[in-house]
C-alpha cells in the first residue's frame, strides 16, 4: 500500500449497546423537511413527491456528552433532534423488504445548524454546506440494534435546552417512513455499512448560545446530550 503524505483522523465510531466494537461512520445523509410542522415553521412547504437530502462529513461527528465550542461564522446556531438509522448491509435499488432488512440499528442524533448561513444560502439557491456541514454538528448517542428495538411507530421524540422542553413530537409524524427513505436513497447510491441516515426533525427548532446544555431522547433509545462552550 502506498504511504500517505499526511496523517488523517481515525474514522469516528458510535458505541453500540451489547458490542465491544463501534459502528464506523462512513457517510451521513440527512433528510430535509420530513415533519410538516417543522417545514411550516421554516416557511416552506413539504415536497410530498419525493424526499430530499443534504450531507454531513464524518469529520462533523461527535459523541453524545461532548462539550464543544460555539462554532465560528454564525449568530444563530440551532438544534435539531432526530432519529438516526444505521445501514448494516449493502443495498442498492432496494424494495421495501430489502430496505427494512438493511437497517442495523437506531440512535438519537442532533443535527446542529448554522441557521443564518443555511437561510442566506438557500435564498440565493446555493448549497447549504456552510450551514449544515459544521464541525461537531452531527452528534450521536449510543446505538441500539434494530433487533433489540421495538418497531418504529409513534415513539416520542423530544429535546430540552437547560431543562426546558423545546421539541416534543412523535415518530408517527415522519412524512417519509424509514423504509421509504432507504428505497428512495438506494436508487441513487450503493448504500453500505457505515452509512447513517438522519430522518428529520420535528417542530420547535431554535437557537442556542455558549453555556447552553442540550438534552434529548427518543423512547427506547439512549438519550443524547451536548454542551456548548465559549467560541474558540
Amino acid at each position: 500500500m502506498t504511504a500517505s503524505l499526511f496523517d488523517i483522523p481515525v474514522v469516528p465510531g458510535i458505541r453500540v449497546n451489547g458490542e465491544t466494537a463501534t459502528y464506523p461512520i462512513g457517510r451521513i445523509f440527512c433528510v430535509g423537511r420530513n415533519y410538516a410542522a417543522h417545514a411550516a415553521e421554516m416557511g416552506v412547504e413539504v415536497d410530498r413527491e419525493k424526499p430530499f437530502y443534504f450531507t454531513k462529513s464524518p469529520a462533523a461527528a461527535v459523541s453524545s456528552g461532548a462539550h464543544v465550542p460555539y462554532p465560528p461564522g454564525t449568530e444563530n446556531y440551532h438544534y435539531e433532534m432526530e432519529l438516526a438509522l444505521a445501514i448494516g448491509r449493502p443495498v442498492f435499488r432496494a424494495d421495501t423488504d430489502q430496505a427494512r432488512s438493511a437497517i442495523y440499528g437506531y440512535c438519537c442524533a442532533l443535527d446542529m445548524t448554522r441557521r443564518d448561513l443555511q437561510l442566506s444560502e438557500r435564498a440565493k439557491q446555493r448549497p447549504w454546506s456552510l450551514g449544515k456541514d459544521v464541525e461537531n454538528s452531527a452528534v450521536f448517542a449510543p446505538m441500539t440494534k434494530a433487533d433489540d428495538m421495538t418497531p418504529i411507530t409513534n415513539q416520542r421524540i423530544h429535546l430540552s435546552v437547560n431543562g426546558e422542553i423545546r421539541q416534543d413530537g412523535t415518530l408517527a409524524e415522519l412524512i417519509w417512513k424509514l423504509d421509504e427513505i432507504i428505497v428512495h436513497l438506494s436508487g441513487f447510491y450503493h448504500l453500505r455499512p457505515g452509512d447513517l441516515i438522519l430522518t428529520g426533525t420535528p417542530a420547535g427548532v431554535g437557537p442556542v448560545v455558549a453555556g447552553d446544555a442540550i438534552t434529548g431522547g427518543i423512547d427506547g433509545l439512549d438519550p443524547i446530550s451536548l454542551t456548548l462552550t465559549r467560541p474558540e
